[in-house]
Parts: structure tokens; C-alpha cells; sequence
């Protein structure tokens, strides 16, 4: 991998060193499917950017890092960029100084990959209304995620409230494992569902997403309620023939019982944030399941 390092520079300098790194490594930008911006600070942009390095080894990007620095110093832009053959694309690290601190969106715009999509993703901390913001304003597709947030509920509640198409949350990335094991469930004929409780270690960002998703989905009244942990522990469905319930103790294997049915381990591990994200860069139109659930949150909430 090639670094290199720009001090006090401008977009239009750092698009032309790109230029002359591809042409010196020979790796053409052709084969970037997206540019993918990450809005972090100092202390989170190391994993954030070992996650969206492997994220891109699916999704060959552009990963743009915008770390907010020192808005008290004089206006400065510095640069590091990455390319090479151990890197999927290009990573160039934004620091900004002073008033661009505020307009990170007059940095990034020029930078942007043409002709492909562009996606937001603010690991830590995140704007209350994402599409608002400026950097998630330049997007098609906004990744947040509640679990850095807290309390992390109520940061579900309030984006569910302001939710616009396009707006995701790693809270609910979260849940596809339990959301495939619970369809695949009802792979046999099972009774009426009368209601359904989701038990987790309190403050669990997830839980209101999946109670959400159940009682959409199923028709009937899902609510949440709190256990030891790790995470989400329990989800419990019950029907005129019996309980279909779901546990997990230790955050790795879970058991799945239905009446008349033998119990099942089912692997039901907690997945790395890379994961998470490739996952939901595999899709960049509005996620209409999640829409769903989240604008439930949003009217229950309310209640």
C-alpha cells in the first residue's frame, strides 16, 4: 500500500495526487462501484476505518474519512491517502480545521466518484436528522448507528420519528440473523399468533426494531421487556398450540423450540461492524422492511 501525505491542502490537489498514484500503481478508479463517506472523529477513525477497508473488499470503494478537528485554529484542510493493492480502492483521510470544520460537505463534494452512489456513515455520534445534514445530504443511503447513542431507545424513537427513505440503523443490521431464524420458524404450519414478547439487556437498541418488525409483520401486539443480557436474549411468540420461543444465553448459539417440535441449536453469533456494513452496501435503494418497522417505532413511541 502506498500513503501519502497532503498539509494544508485543497480538494483539487488531492484529486490530482490520486490521479498520479493510480497512474504510478496502475489502478484505475473504473473499478469503484461507490464512494462511501465516513463522518467519525479522531478517537473512532481507526476501526471505522479498518471496517470500511474490509467492507470494500466486497464493495471495491472510495472511502472518504471526515475527522472533525480543532474548529478554534485557523482554516486548514490535511490529506492522507491510501492506495494499493492491499487496500480496495482509495482511502483518503479528510482532517479539518477551523470554519471547515462546519462545512465538511464543501470538502467532499469534489471528491466524490461520478456516476456512482454515494453513502453516509457515522459510526459513533450522528446528526439527529441524517438526510438533513450536509455530508448526508450528498447521499442515497445513510447508515447510523443507535447502539453509540445514549440512551440508545430513545435515539431509535427519535430517528424513527424523522425517518426519510434512504436512513438505515445497524441496530436493525443487526437483527438479520434473528429475523431469518424467526421466518424460517414458521417454515411449518404453527397456530395463530396471539402476541409476542423480545427480551433484552436494557437500553437495547435492537429490541424495539425486532419487536417492531414482528408485530408488522404478524399482525398482533409485541412488546419488549428487559433480561440479564448479553444483548437480545429471548423472543417468545405464542399460539393457540404453544410457545415458539427463541433464547439465547451467551451470544453465540441460540435454541429454537415449537410445539410438537424437537428443540434446535441454531448458530446465532454476534457479527464484527465490517460484516454489518458490506451487508448493507450490498443494497442501496430505501430499505422498505425497515420503513416499516421504524415508522412502527415511530407511532408506538408516540403512544
Amino acid at each position: 500500500m502506498t500513503s501519502f501525505m497532503l498539509t494544508d491542502t485543497t480538494a483539487s490537489k488531492i484529486s490530482s495526487q490520486l490521479t498520479h498514484l493510480r497512474h504510478q500503481l496502475g489502478s484505475p478508479a473504473v473499478g469503484m462501484v461507490l464512494t462511501l463517506v465516513v463522518v467519525c472523529d479522531e478517537g473512532s477513525q481507526y476501526d471505522a476505518v479498518r471496517a470500511a477497508t474490509e467492507a470494500a473488499r466486497e464493495h471495491p470503494s472510495r472511502i472518504l474519512v471526515v475527522i472533525t478537528r480543532d474548529e478554534t485554529e485557523p482554516n486548514r484542510l490535511d490529506a492522507e491517502l491510501r492506495v494499493g493493492e492491499s487496500t480496495p480502492g482509495e482511502v483518503i483521510l479528510l482532517r479539518l480545521y477551523g470554519e471547515l470544520t462546519r462545512h465538511a460537505d464543501s470538502v467532499v463534494s469534489p471528491l466524490l466518484l461520478t456516476d456512482t452512489p454515494v453513502v453516509a456513515w457515522w459510526p459513533k455520534e450522528s446528526p439527529e436528522v441524517p438526510a438533513e445534514d450536509p455530508v448526508g445530504a450528498l447521499a442515497q443511503r445513510r447508515i447510523v448507528d443507535a447502539r453509540a447513542a445514549t440512551p440508545s431507545v430513545r435515539a431509535i424513537a427519535s430517528r424513527a420519528r424523522s425517518y426519510v427513505p434512504g436512513d438505515t440503523d445497524l441496530a436493525w443490521t443487526r437483527l438479520t440473523p434473528w429475523r431469518s431464524l424467526l421466518a424460517a420458524a414458521f417454515d411449518q404450519p404453527v397456530g395463530k399468533v396471539r402476541k409476542g414478547v423480545v427480551e433484552a439487556s436494557p437500553d437495547h437498541s435492537s429490541a424495539p426494531l425486532l419487536a417492531a418488525w414482528l408485530g408488522e409483520r404478524l399482525g398482533v401486539p409485541v412488546k419488549v421487556a428487559e433480561s440479564g443480557g448479553p444483548g437480545l436474549t429471548t423472543v417468545k411468540l405464542t399460539t393457540a398450540e404453544g410457545d415458539i420461543v427463541i433464547t439465547r444465553s451467551d451470544a453465540r448459539l441460540a435454541t429454537l423450540s415449537r410445539p410438537g417440535q424437537p428443540d434446535r441449536q441454531v448458530a446465532l453469533t454476534r457479527r464484527p461492524t465490517a460484516e454489518l456494513l458490506a451487508e448493507e452496501l450490498r443494497r442501496l435503494d430505501p430499505d422498505e422492511v425497515y420503513e416499516a418497522a421504524v415508522r412502527r417505532v415511530a407511532r408506538t413511541s408516540k403512544s
